[in-house]
């Protein structure tokens, strides 16, 4: 009997139409750096030197389901055109994405696609950024972290578990971990707190774009 390869689907066939560039990537190492998370380093068959590397650049991974094959969305982590490597972090839960991750060992391999992935840092340079994600958003966020240099930066991140706080963060000041709870309305809370407190202190121009920023 023949082998069906799993089916993309209709979101395959649109990025077929686009010409989205489609990789074998290749696991290489596994590095669980806490009970809820973990980081897989990759060759990356070709990717890092066909495209210009910027900040927060993603890459759509594609895994079996089944016959189907289901796209999730990965910031690359620690891109080395020069070696042809790369890494890509996992917030563990339960979906296709973390099951594979949590079973593969080196030597596995997974089809990814590059489409659409693009960012530049605004200009002129603001005064400073307020940066509020989970531990699903923490490599684009270091990636953006480091891509603003000294640049001021208030980061909020949500914590679904204790020992997330431990995770790697780029900045090791102006760090606020917030516990999640009720859907990330402790997050929203908290980051509303500080931007309120920290209106009462400036000029009115900055207050109106802060808000603008909030919503």
């Amino acid at each position: 009997m023949l082998d069906t390869k799993p089916s993309r689907g209709f979101a395959g066939a649109v990025l077929k139409l686009l010409r989205a560039g489609d990789y074998e990537l290749t696991v290489t190492v596994k590095n669980q750096l806490s009970s809820h998370y973990l980081r897989l380093s990759f060759r990356a068959g070709g990717l890092l030197a066909d495209r210009a590397l910027h900040p927060t650049m993603w890459i759509r991974m594609w895994f079996a389901d089944g016959a189907k094959l289901h796209q999730r969305g990965y910031t690359l982590v620690h891109p080395d055109p020069a070696n042809d490597t790369v890494d890509i972090e996992f917030a563990l839960h339960d979906g296709v994405a973390s099951r594979w991750a949590q079973q593969v060992e080196p030597g596995d391999t997974i089809e990814a696609t590059v489409l659409g992935s693009n960012f530049a840092l605004p200009e002129p340079q603001p005064a400073g950024y307020v940066i509020v994600g989970d531990t699903a958003s923490l490599p684009a966020i270091n990636s953006l972290l480091d891509a603003i240099g000294d640049a001021p930066a208030q980061v909020y991140l949500e914590a679904g578990h204790d020992d997330d706080k431990q995770l790697p963060v780029v900045r090791g000041t102006d760090v606020t971990w917030v516990d999640r709870k009720k859907a990330g309305e402790s997050l929203v809370q908290a980051v509303q707190a500080a931007a309120f407190d920290a209106s009462d202190r400036c000029h009115p121009r900055a207050r109106s774009a802060a808000v603008r920023s909030m919503r």
